[in-house]
C-alpha cells in the first residue's frame, strides 16, 4: 500500500443541488473539502420535467477549475435517469426526470409480459414507478427513442462527456431492473422478452475501474494539467454513501437519509423471495460483490417541499419547535407514492392525517412533527422487516447523509428503533466516492479497511434510544390498519 498523500475530485450530484468536493487521503488521513456547490434545478417544458444536464456539467466543469491538482475524478448521482446520444454521440434532448408523469400506467403494461413477481425473482428491485424500465417502455415509439444508439445513465453520461468513454457503472445499473443480482450482469431474459436491446448500453464497469482521463478540452477549461484519470467510483450515490458507512462488522443496518431515506441492510446475496417482493425491498449492488438490501423511503423530500411551501423559514427555530409538539400525534406513510410529486405538501400531509382519522396538523411545527415520526416510524419498520425477511440481525443503526445534521430525526429513530444510532460522516456519498478513488491508487485497502480509517477520522454522534418501542409499535399499528 501507498504511503503518500493523494487529492483527488468528487463530484456528487443530489436532486436538488451538486457539488464537487476535494479529499485528500493517506494511509491515515481522510479530509473533505468543499470547492464548489451548484444548484440541480429541473424545468417544466410543453413535453414534461426535464434535467437541466448542460447546467449541471457546466457546474462539474466549474468545480474541477476550483478544485485545483487532483490525482483523479469520480462522479456519482442519483439513480435510474439517463440520456439518449446518437450516432454521432450528440445527447438527444434532456433527460426526462424520474417525477415525470410519463411511466405512469407503464408498470401494468410491463406486467402484461413479465408478471412482477417474476421482474423480481429475475432482478431483485423493487417497484417503483420511475425505475429505469418503465422508462425505456414508456420512451419506445419516440423520436428520440428511434434515433438512440446509446443510453447512458445520468453519472456516466457526464464521465462520457469529461473523456470520450463511454461505460454503465454496475452499481446504478442495478437500480435499472435490468440487472441479475446473482450474476451481476445483465437480465438478459427479462430484457428479450420485453424486447429491449441491450446493446443501446455501454459496457458495465465496477467501482474502481478505469473510466479514461480528461479531455483535452476540458484540461483546458479547467485548467488541469494532465493527465488526469476519471475512476469509476460507486456512481449510484447510495452506492457511495454505503460504501462510507463506518461501521465495525456485519451487524449493522444503515439509513441513507437526504431528499429520499433508503434504510436497509449489507448483505453477500441478494433476497428474492416473493415475500421480500411484496414488502417492497429492493437488491442493489455495492463494492466487492455486497448487496444492499434496502427500502425506498419519501425521506427529507416530505419536509424540504414543505419549508419551500412555507418561504423556507429558520430551520433550527423550527426543529426545536417541533421537538416541544408530542410525539407519534398523527403519522402518515412516509413510502406513499401520494407524496412522490411537488406541491401543496403540508396540506397534502394535513389532508392524509384528516382522511385517517388522526388529529389534523396545523401549524408548521406540528406538521414537521408530523414528517419526523413518520420517517422515524418508517425507518423502524424498514430496519426491523429487513433483518426478518434476510434473517440477519443488527445491533446498531447508521445513519449518513444530510439528515445527519437533523438530530431530531436521528434521536427519533433511535427511539423508533430500540437501537442505538451512530449518525455520521454527512458528506457519506462524497467520501464513499474519494475512498474508491483512493484505492484504485493503492491507498487504502479492502471494504473493512475503508470503513476503519472513516471511523478514525470522522465526526460521529451516538443516540441512544429513550422510552421503550412500546408507543411506537402502537403508531405502527395505527398505521396499518389506516
Amino acid at each position: 500500500m501507498s504511503t503518500a498523500v493523494k487529492r483527488y475530485a468528487a463530484v456528487d450530484l443530489g436532486a436538488s443541488g451538486g457539488r464537487v468536493m476535494a479529499g485528500r487521503v493517506g494511509p491515515d488521513s481522510l479530509e473533505l473539502t468543499e470547492v464548489h456547490r451548484f444548484p440541480n434545478r429541473p424545468v417544466r417544458v410543453p413535453e414534461g420535467l426535464r434535467w437541466d444536464v448542460l447546467g449541471l456539467y457546466a457546474g462539474v466543469l466549474d468545480g474541477l477549475k476550483a478544485s485545483g491538482a487532483v490525482d483523479s475524478v469520480g462522479i456519482d448521482s442519483w439513480a435510474v435517469d439517463y440520456g439518449l446520444l446518437d450516432t454521432d454521440g450528440a445527447l438527444l434532448g434532456n433527460p426526462v426526470h424520474y417525477r415525470d408523469g410519463r411511466t405512469d400506467g407503464i408498470a401494468e403494461k410491463v406486467w402484461a409480459t413479465v408478471p412482477p413477481e417474476e421482474l423480481y425473482a429475475a432482478t431483485g428491485v423493487q417497484y417503483a414507478p420511475f425505475n429505469t424500465l418503465y422508462q425505456v417502455t414508456a420512451a419506445r415509439g419516440s423520436a428520440h427513442w428511434a434515433r438512440a444508439a446509446r443510453l447512458l445513465l445520468v453519472p456516466d453520461l457526464l464521465t462520457y462527456w469529461l473523456t470520450g468513454e463511454q461505460g454503465t457503472e454496475l452499481t446504478n445499473a442495478s437500480t435499472t431492473q435490468l440487472i441479475d443480482p446473482r450474476t451481476r450482469d445483465w437480465a438478459h431474459g427479462v430484457a428479450e422478452r420485453l424486447d429491449i436491446d441491450l446493446g443501446l448500453f455501454a459496457p458495465l464497469r465496477r467501482p474502481g475501474d478505469p473510466a479514461g482521463v480528461l479531455r483535452p478540452e476540458v484540461l483546458e477549461e479547467t485548467g488541469l494539467t494532465g493527465p488526469v484519470p476519471v475512476t469509476a467510483v460507486g456512481s449510484h450515490d447510495t452506492a457511495s454513501a454505503v460504501a462510507a458507512v463506518p461501521a465495525d462488522g456485519v451487524r449493522f443496518a444503515y439509513i441513507c437519509t437526504g431528499t429520499w431515506s433508503l434504510a436497509g441492510l449489507e448483505l453477500d446475496a441478494p433476497v428474492l423471495t416473493e415475500e421480500s417482493r411484496t414488502a417492497n425491498f429492493t437488491n442493489e449492488l455495492g463494492l466487492d460483490g455486497t448487496v444492499r438490501y434496502l427500502r425506498n423511503i419519501m425521506g427529507l423530500w416530505l419536509l424540504q417541499e414543505c419549508l419551500r411551501t412555507w418561504g423556507e423559514p429558520d430551520l433550527g427555530a423550527l426543529l426545536r419547535e417541533a421537538a416541544q409538539v408530542p410525539a407519534l400525534r398523527s403519522v402518515v406513510d412516509a413510502g406513499d407514492a401520494a407524496f412522490l410529486a411537488p406541491g401543496r405538501m403540508p396540506e397534502r400531509i394535513a389532508g392524509a392525517c384528516r382522511d385517517s382519522g388522526q388529529p389534523v396538523p396545523v401549524s408548521p411545527a406540528e406538521v414537521t412533527r408530523c414528517i419526523l415520526d413518520s420517517l422515524a416510524l418508517a425507518h423502524r419498520t424498514a430496519v426491523e422487516e429487513a433483518q426478518r425477511l434476510a434473517g440477519q440481525p443488527v445491533d446498531v443503526v447508521h445513519v449518513v447523509g444530510g439528515g445527519t445534521r437533523n438530530a431530531l430525526l436521528c434521536q427519533l429513530t433511535a427511539d423508533a428503533c430500540g437501537l442505538p444510532v451512530v449518525a455520521g460522516p454527512a458528506e457519506a456519498a462524497a467520501l464513499g466516492n474519494v475512498l474508491v478513488q483512493a484505492r484504485a491508487h493503492g491507498l487504502v485497502g479492502d471494504l473493512a479497511g475503508m470503513r476503519r480509517l472513516l471511523a478514525r477520522t470522522q465526526p460521529l454522534t451516538r443516540y441512544e434510544p429513550r422510552g421503550g418501542t412500546q408507543r411506537w409499535r402502537a403508531a405502527q399499528a395505527r398505521l396499518a390498519r389506516g
